[in-house]
């Protein structure tokens, strides 16, 4: 008899709450209701938070791969200005724009996160990805095809942050697997740039230390974040205590196949990256 070839179970609907979150049809009754607040949510604010997207027993196994993987990753100090690029010569020597900034991470990159993880099975869920798109009514989305870029897991250890900048996205989409005990909060200036330009006045003094126009909203692990990251400079507060503020950062586009440049990935990724590349680079002119 022919061997049966069935189509693998969609992993969001073993791990997320759909219960609360009926996100696996979204075309009629409660699931076109959710997508349609979610959706003016995201056009109002510029950011979708949705608390305990998982179920609980989810959770407790996504944190606990992240935990496993973790001390294989590497700490990366990733040096870089709001932008995530090459700093503008033409700015005075004294805009604060040309600052660059230094934050601490352990991160895993997509290449360090197993196929057969739940994880990285529910990134690249069908389900999940519709979702995605529909939130930000964009007529296609794809996952990242970027062999580092595509999942991260990244765990901020008490006394690091993560610093003030530009997502290289329009929308970051992030899962919170551990929260800090207290700190590391989400902080974002709203609105801070649009296709036209940016306000550098605001900009300006927030880089200068005044948080009186950031904003903030409550995060708790479980929680699932779409957020124009593209259009509000943002960043993650100090993490205090004596655990991690760990999560899993989702990237999608609109291009399929998209992949990331080489320098980019060096700057974020270090050494292995930069090893990795070298390697390939030298073998393919061999």
């Amino acid at each position: 008899m022919p061997e049966s070839h069935q189509t693998p179970r969609d992993m969001a609907l073993d791990l997320i709450d759909l219960d609360r979150y009926p996100i696996a049809d979204l075309e009629s009754g409660a699931g076109a209701v959710f997508l349609e607040q979610c959706q003016r949510h995201m056009d109002e604010h510029g950011w979708c938070n949705l608390a305990d997207f998982l179920r609980t027993e989810a959770l407790e196994q996504l944190n606990g791969e992240a935990n496993e993987l973790l001390p294989t990753a590497e700490t990366l100090h990733v040096k870089r200005n709001i932008y995530q690029g090459a700093i503008d010569p033409s700015l005075p020597d004294d805009d604060p724009r040309r600052k660059e900034f230094v934050h601490i991470a352990v991160q895993l990159a997509d290449d360090q996160i197993p196929v057969q993880s739940k994880l990285k099975q529910l990134y690249h869920s069908k389900i999940l990805t519709e979702f995605v798109r529909r939130v930000q009514r964009k007529d296609h989305l794809y996952r990242c095809a970027d062999e580092f870029q595509a999942l991260n897991v990244v765990a901020l250890h008490p006394e690091s942050w993560h610093a003030w900048h530009y997502d290289t996205t329009e929308c970051t989409v992030t899962l919170l697997l551990q929260a800090a005990e207290t700190g590391g909060e989400f902080t974002f200036l709203p609105n801070s740039r649009t296709d036209e330009g940016e306000d550098h006045e605001a900009v300006d003094r927030l880089l200068a230390g005044d948080m009186s126009h950031a904003q903030s909203f409550s995060r708790g692990a479980g929680a699932f974040t779409l957020f124009r990251g593209g259009y509000s400079l943002h960043g993650v507060t100090k993490v205090e205590g004596a655990q991690p503020r760990i999560s899993a950062i989702m990237t999608y586009d609109e291009q399929p196949n998209r992949v990331i440049e080489d320098d980019i990935n060096i700057r974020i990724y270090g050494k292995r990256v930069e090893t990795i590349l070298a390697s390939r680079n030298t073998a393919a002119t061999a």
